[in-house]
């Protein structure tokens, strides 16, 4: 096992495709909405759509095109895909709330060295759900 053998590893390039077009399309909808450029969405969690949903998804689905969609593997990644999506809306989006009422008491009191916790930390369902899309059609393309 080489490197040669990972190049042609189609899974996990479908899933590194699939995360950069999310990733990607974070910086241009960044620059629709806002009107700004920030490159620091290339590398950041949370919006649209969910890049981490995206890669588990294409993983999953491009698993199941090469080896099967009643494979054991298919299965396996498929609920690894459940798992991440549901941190993704659930456990991550919370911490993003809890950070951002901590902050608020932050900004509220005065409280010596305060550092902003991040807040962008999960996706709403429909973030989840376009990167779900998104994976799918790169994992069954790819």
């Amino acid at each position: 096992m080489g490197f040669r053998e990972i190049t042609y590893n189609v899974p996990l390039w479908a899933a590194i495709v699939s995360w950069a077009i999310a990733q990607g399309s974070k910086i241009i909808l960044t620059l629709i909405i806002d009107k700004r450029f920030d490159a620091t969405r290339i590398v950041g969690t949370g919006g649209m759509p969910s890049s981490h949903t995206s890669l588990v998804m294409a993983l999953a689905f491009s698993v199941g095109k090469y080896n099967g969609f009643s494979s054991h593997l298919f299965a396996v990644a498929l609920i690894f895909a459940f798992v991440v999506m549901y941190d993704a809306a659930g456990i991550r989006r919370a911490a993003g709330k809890q950070a951002e009422i901590i902050n608020m008491l932050l900004l509220k009191h005065e409280v010596p060295n305060k550092q902003r916790l991040k807040e962008l930390l999960g996706h709403t369902p429909l973030e989840v759900f376009v990167g779900s899309l998104l994976g799918i059609v790169v994992g069954l393309w790819v």
